[in-house]
């Protein structure tokens, strides 16, 4: 049974806590205690019934106000699938907290509040998505029974968003009219909008297939810890340990080793204590080679019929998620996978207006924006472009005084 990870977004008040609460809901998927709980607490809807975004606030702040602050994770899953939801802010402060929230998912969630239709937030979080490259995209229209289900109002924001996401470049989007109040088309179908002949939210996420992005050709293993027991029994033993970050690694690949060059051949793939003939992307694996190759942590392994980009000049998509301003004349430190080397932002190529999506210059980086960078780094990086392979084209930048995360990095082709 596979996993389906996604979020949801949208704009203050759409709906996105309430969904989510829906969907546990009516799968069955809430624990007894937290039910009883949820039906004791004081937030109640107009019409006197139990408000299930209540599941997913977690801080104090979120349920005494009623807004999502922190990413909330929940886990549930049906026959056909399991699940993990990511429950990200609406509000534009909390925009860092939704980039978090959104950059392991496979699908997101669009809330537009049938009343309002696209909004500024919808047209922030879709160009994040886009950003992130999140392939698959539903975009629920809630709300629908404040406007008496009307196959009017959701034809006219459905052609709304159209243009937006052509412009965005989303090609793969789902529209689904909802109530998460309701429950209909949830889980189940609504009888209330007989016009609609699609599946229900969780009949699309338990079909969807998502395998496609989740796969690369692009086999990388970055070494965490290189295994050398030196004892009487295992006196030879030399293995380089590490979670393949993509693609697929076979015994008698040919390799190289990032950044050094050398290369050879997989001899052994180890897993606790198995051996394999091959290994793929998500697993956390031994590796042995045929010769004796100097490798350390922080060095990558990569298929050599497939190599990487190499550079310390690399221009990034940044989103900068501290309350300090990037300073462009101090030295920032970079985590790319294990390796963490000393970085320099060298050039800031613009910002974006996310209210219209234009390209501006700037002059400073503050908490939420996003723009387009040029890093140099201090050792040469082995990387892949973030649109062909995700999980060797990111990055996270680290201040080194305080050692706090500031910036988010996506790798891009130069231009």
């Amino acid at each position: 049974m596979n996993i389906l990870k996604f979020f949801t977004a949208g704009s203050v008040d759409d709906g996105k806590s309430t969904l989510i609460g829906r969907l546990l809901y009516d799968t069955d998927s809430i624990l007894a205690d937290q039910l009883e709980a949820i039906q004791n607490a004081n937030r109640k809807n107009d019409d006197g019934t139990v408000d299930l975004a209540i599941l997913t606030d977690g801080l104090r702040a979120e349920r005494e106000q009623g807004i999502t602050i922190d990413v909330a994770y929940k886990y549930f899953q049906t026959a056909k699938r399991k699940f993990i939801i990511a429950d990200t802010p609406g509000h534009i402060q909390y925009t860092r907290n939704m980039v978090t929230g959104a950059s392991t998912a496979n699908l997101a969630i669009i809330l537009i509040d049938a009343r309002n239709g696209v909004v500024e937030q919808t047209i922030r979080h879709s160009y994040l998505v886009s950003l992130l490259g999140i392939k698959q995209v539903v975009v629920a229209i809630n709300k629908m029974d404040m406007v008496d289900y009307s196959e009017t109002v959701f034809d006219a924001i459905t052609q709304k968003y159209k243009s937006l996401a052509e412009e965005l470049k989303l090609d793969q989007v789902t529209y689904i009219p909802v109530s998460a109040l309701k429950g209909d088309n949830i889980v189940h179908s609504s009888e209330r909008m007989h016009w609609y002949q699609g599946a229900s939210l969780l009949q699309f996420l338990e079909t969807v297939d998502t395998t496609v992005q989740q796969q690369s050709d692009k086999a990388r293993m970055p070494v965490q810890w290189v295994i050398r027991p030196q004892t009487d029994e295992l006196h030879d033993y030399r293995g380089y340990a590490g979670r393949i970050a993509s693609g697929t690694f076979k015994v008698g690949d040919q390799i190289t080793v990032l950044p050094s060059g050398a290369s050879s051949t997989i001899s052994k793939i180890e897993f606790f204590d198995k051996e394999l003939s091959e290994a793929t992307s998500g697993q956390s694996v031994t590796v042995h080679l045929a010769t004796d190759v100097d490798i350390s942590r922080g060095d990558t392994l990569v298929n050599s019929s497939a190599m990487p980009q190499e550079s310390k000049l690399i221009e990034a998509d940044l989103c900068w998620m501290d309350t300090k301003a990037l300073d462009t004349s101090i030295t920032y430190l970079l985590q790319h996978n294990s390796k963490l080397t000393k970085c320099k932002v060298a050039e800031v190529i613009y910002k974006v207006d996310i209210n219209n999506l234009e390209k501006q210059s700037a002059d400073e980086f503050k908490l939420n924006d996003i723009g387009r960078v040029v890093l140099k780094t201090a050792d040469q990086l082995p990387f892949d472009f973030y649109d062909e392979n995700k999980a060797n084209g990111s990055a996270i930048l680290i201040d080194s005084r305080t050692n706090l995360t500031v910036g988010a990095t996506m790798f891009r082709a130069i231009g």
